[in-house]
């Protein structure tokens, strides 16, 4: 069938021709996606409970900016920042914004306090002393470290963009239908729902991701025409997400064009031959318009995760290539007068076994992923899986026709020389056994302490270049403005009992209750709720946990109902307020006060107290996971809470969860892949002793990579910690090649040493070539501004040029000393 198939090359090129222009055609509908919420475990219960907590204490996007006037902060800059912010409030998408322009001022007055609520002063107001002012914002619970640095020389500006309703309505939709679906299995009318809903979600996150991408570039203008007054840094998820596509395309066409430019050096200095370079390329660039067409048409986004999928996909095709245009090249040396369709048909069914299990193992290595809980991980599981299948098939048709119509000559060069590096590790493996063992042990021994000290944690700030302007944003916000990832704890207090309270209204001043400090007759009936929630029991924990978050070095500015307290305790000649006394001032605060300062931190209708904090994210000896732990463990021991009456949540629980999450699917599943290998191993050598030896070396790679990193403390991430199944699945490629030509020439009975120089000058030159392909390739994403591709390019690297040298070192070292004297 196959020779049949390969009698009528040009019909085969012309059936290509005819895929890849559909695979043009869909290849428009190639998307990318970089937002938040391709990160996010669906059924993970923290971020169902995150959303309804947002849902209920109001949680909008927004950005952020530090503005750092270039002269020092007097009326005028402050006129200048007036004249800024007023400008982004114009903005059609800006729901408000938080700055020292509309930060309301209760100290800097003499009038009485319910004047001073009634009618609030700003720092921009002409009868307001703007040192007095200033220094009430610098020593402000509230705007400290939030929109004011302690030293006064960097302000912020929070801005706040208009929720997308539609949006969020569908997301509270489909949480609720996940629900139901943990709950009992879906009926048809359910399930077409649910897939509705996904299909709207879609759609409008694509509208989102647009508009995201407008607001960015609109507030990137107005900064460049204020940068003559101040130094101005943007930063907020909305910046991140936006800017992490434009790097993620960046990375695509960028290292996407790098790695192919160095294929092209390699397979010149391979083959000398234009020809033998040109089919290679056109082979994995069909391949690869084949995988974005599918890709499109799917509607398949990329996203960080899988956005190397296309270098990936061309160092895998390049590998292929070359081993069956080498093996082809030494049959033809072998067989000068064999016919060109019979040569083809012979490479082909004499390479044809070794590359299919390469592949399958490198799918094998792949499928690992599709365990994982997070969406982009598995579809870059499936996405990798595929393209392998689209490589391997075109591998086997394309190329060989090209050989067929064009039948290119061989360079003499290619022919006769042989590879000194090749040479050099032959002679090590066969005259240096001990050295050999004693390295292999040496790398176990330093792989088993590295990953000893393995860590993950999800650093977002430690995701991007220093150079650039999302790491430059998010520092400065870390380190003047109190921290950069939220982290909040839900305080759950049990149900008021209305009793008889006598306190002592020092706050209102009971000896004269005509002359409150109110300007209020503090008899008038309050509403039970809130007469009877603001008990001294509950304000003193909230107070007690607020100033231990307030200790830890790792967390920058805390917000609770403990801040607004203290402002009202400064305004009570320092005096602390007793129950009545906060119901009667919740009560009389305007609804705008209230909404802004009071309810995003108490919830008298569920009778919940909220503490929102921010992380130092720049921290580096912050520990997320142990700072979750330490957190959690206090709030019992330290403060006697029971599970029932708290909750830890947020943006940094949620990442914390994804990167356990994949930490345990990816090292539970690396078992399975070394497993499922070794059953390939058996099955195409049928041999225990011959899978053995095949697996060895590049289990060894795996793990020593890991140790590497563990061993420079560096912590796993996101893509990282993917390596050690990926370069097993891509390492045993090498190590099914070389084992196969070892038993085709050991059936030809000669001595061990001599099928090892043999493989070594034949395999082994095939097995450097596509190794420094790979190496290289990967190594090009070093330059990436994106930290977790450059570590996952170099640590990939490393792990391929171990695997090598084992595979050229230890692999025949086990071979001539282990191998079956009956073949297996």
């Amino acid at each position: 069938m196959y020779k049949k198939i390969l009698t009528y090359p040009k019909l085969l090129i012309i059936f290509l021709l005819f895929l890849l222009s559909i695979a043009t055609y869909f290849s428009k509908e190639f998307k990318l996606d970089a937002s938040a919420d391709t990160l996010l475990l669906e059924n993970d219960p923290d971020l169902k409970y995150l959303r309804e907590i947002n849902k209920k204490y109001g949680s909008e996007e927004f950005f952020i900016l530090t503005y750092e006037p270039k002269s020092k902060i007097n009326i005028q800059s402050i006129n200048e920042l007036e004249k800024f912010v007023n400008k982004i409030n114009n903005l059609q998408w800006v729901s408000k914004t938080i700055s020292i322009i509309n930060a309301p001022l209760l100290q800097s007055s003499d009038e009485p306090l319910m004047d001073r609520i009634k009618n609030l002063k700003y720092i921009t107001n002409p009868e307001i002393k703007f040192d007095v002012a200033l220094n009430e914002l610098v020593k402000s619970p509230v705007y400290k470290n939030l929109i004011i640095s302690e030293d006064a020389k960097t302000l912020g500006i929070v801005v706040y963009l208009k929720d997308n309703q539609e949006y969020l309505k569908q997301i509270s939709d489909k949480s609720m239908m996940l629900t139901v679906q943990n709950e009992r299995q879906l009926n048809n009318e359910e399930n077409n729902k649910l897939k509705k809903i996904n299909t709207e979600i879609e759609r409008l996150k694509k509208r989102q991701g647009e508009l995201i991408s407008t607001y960015n570039q609109t507030i990137k203008d107005l900064i460049k025409n204020q940068s003559q007054f101040a130094d101005i840094r943007l930063s907020g998820i909305p910046m991140i997400a936006d800017d992490m596509i434009t790097f993620i395309k960046n990375d695509i066409v960028i290292f996407g064009i790098g790695v192919f430019a160095f294929i092209i050096f390699i397979l010149w200095i391979v083959f000398k031959n234009l020809k033998w370079v040109s089919f290679p390329l056109i082979n994995c660039f069909a391949s690869i318009l084949i995988m974005v067409g599918f890709l499109g048409g799917l509607n398949w986004k990329v996203t960080v995760i899988s956005s190397n999928f296309i270098a990936l996909m061309l160092i895998l095709t390049i590998s292929m290539n070359i081993h069956y245009l080498v093996r082809y090249i030494q049959l033809q040396n072998e067989f000068p007068k064999l016919k060109l369709l019979d040569l083809v048909i012979k490479t082909s069914s004499n390479i044809f076994y070794p590359i299919l299990y390469a592949v399958l193992t490198t799918i094998c290595a792949f499928m690992s992923l599709v365990f994982s809980d997070i969406k982009p991980v598995i579809d870059f599981g499936w996405m990798m899986t595929y393209g392998l299948l689209v490589s391997f098939s075109l591998s086997f048709l394309l190329l060989p026709s090209l050989i067929l119509i064009f039948n290119p000559s061989t360079s003499i060069t290619f022919k006769e020389k042989k590879s000194k590096f090749a040479d050099l590790l032959a002679k090590i493996s066969i005259n240096f056994p001990i050295s050999i063992y004693l390295s292999a042990l040496f790398l176990i021994c330093f792989s088993i302490y590295g990953i000893s000290n393995l860590k993950v944690e999800n650093s977002f700030i430690n995701y991007f270049s220093s150079k650039t302007e999302i790491h430059k944003g998010m520092k400065n916000i870390d380190q003047k403005l109190g921290g950069t990832t939220p982290l909040e704890i839900i305080l759950k207090f049990k149900k008021p009992v209305a009793t008889e309270t006598k306190e002592e209204d020092s706050f209102l001043g009971a000896s004269d209750k005509k002359d409150d400090f109110l300007g209020e007759d503090n008899e008038k009936k309050l509403n039970d709720k809130y007469k009877y929630w603001f008990t001294r029991d509950k304000i003193d924990k909230i107070i007690e946990i607020h100033n231990y978050l307030e200790n830890n070095p790792y967390i920058g500015k805390v917000l609770s109902f403990s801040s607004i307290l203290n402002i009202a305790e400064s305004l009570n000649k320092g005096k602390a307020l007793g129950s009545l006394e906060m119901g009667v001032l919740y009560d009389k605060l305007p609804l705008d006060i209230k909404k802004n300062i009071i309810e995003p931190y108490i919830s008298v209708k569920d009778d919940e107290a909220r503490i929102s904090m921010r992380i130092k994210d720049s921290n580096p000896e912050l520990r997320r996971k142990d700072l979750i732990n330490t957190i959690d463990n206090d709030l019992q021991t330290k403060f006697l809470l029971g599970k029932d009456e708290y909750k830890i949540t947020g943006v940094l629980v949620i990442f914390n969860n994804l990167l356990q999450s994949l930490f345990d699917s990816q090292i539970k599943t690396l078992g399975i892949v070394m497993f499922a290998i070794f059953v390939m191993f058996l099955i195409l050598f049928k041999s225990i002793t011959y899978s053995l030896i095949g697996t060895i070396p590049n289990f060894i790679a795996a793990f020593f990579v890991l140790g590497f990193i563990g061993f420079l403390n560096i912590p796993l991430d996101m893509m990282t910690i993917t390596i050690a199944a990926i370069t097993i699945g891509i390492a045993v490629d090498n190590s099914i090649h070389y084992i196969y030509r070892f038993r085709e020439e050991k059936e030809k009975l000669q001595t061990n040493e001599k099928i090892i120089d043999i493989c070594h000058h034949t395999v082994g030159k095939a097995i450097i070539s596509t190794s420094i392909t790979i190496v290289f390739g990967f190594s090009i994403l070093g330059f990436s501004n994106f930290i977790p591709t450059i570590y996952f390019g170099l640590f990939t690297g490393m792990a391929m040029i171990t695997a090598l040298v084992l595979v050229l070192t230890l692999l025949p070292r086990l071979l001539i000393q282990f191998a079956p004297k009956n073949n297996g």
